[in-house]
């Protein structure tokens, strides 16, 4: 057995999967003898603390994004780790719906920022948000999730809008930026393991 191969049986290992899974990209990069793996291993390992964020908001940050990205063995997995940091059956159910809700948003506001008309900002959203009004997790940290999966998708005007209400909340810097970097490196760990 190989570096990579063993590499990969322990990241496989700590996602409580089978060390024979595989998917395509896992198998071009155990069979280049990829040195991206060990990076890969220790990225994923990071996004389990931190510094700012308690493990709890790790493990739904890290759900949040898994659900936004569809990502089934990570979905799995974070809800598993967010049990154990006692995480309510509630707030892992707001993370995932965070996750949707942030997804229609991140497309309508991104269209109206794209497109620039005044007129499509006169015209009603109609978009129901009634999770964002009282969320189980707090206002603080669902607008820290709905930062983390607007970055992820790609809405400026989203990202700036969240940020913005997060100083008025208070939050530092560097707890935005440490749920925007989980985020990341939790989106590239679903493009190698799906």
């Amino acid at each position: 057995m190989n570096e990579s191969t063993e590499v990969i049986q322990e990241i496989l290992e700590s996602i409580g999967l089978d060390k024979s899974y595989r998917t395509a990209s896992l198998t071009l990069l155990e069979t280049g003898e990829s040195r991206y793996l060990r990076d890969l291993k220790l990225n994923f390992t990071s996004t389990l603390t931190s510094a700012h964020l308690t493990n709890k908001e790790c493990a739904l940050l890290g759900l949040a994004t898994a659900a936004n990205n569809n990502n089934i063995p990570l979905i799995n997995y974070f809800t598993k780790y967010a049990k154990e940091n006692e995480a309510t059956d509630a707030e892992i159910g707001e993370a995932v719906g965070c996750a949707s809700l942030l997804a229609s948003n991140n497309i309508f506001y991104r269209f109206r920022h794209f497109t620039q008309k005044e007129k499509y900002t006169q015209i009603p959203a109609r978009i129901r948000m009634q999770l964002m009004m009282k969320p189980v997790t707090g206002k603080e940290f669902f607008e820290l999730a709905s930062l983390a999966v607007s970055a992820i998708n790609g809405c400026e005007m989203c990202v700036n809008a969240h940020e913005d209400s997060l100083i008025k909340l208070g939050t530092t810097e560097e707890r935005i930026f440490d749920a925007v970097r989980i985020a990341s490196l939790i989106t590239a760990t679903g493009k190698i393991i799906f």
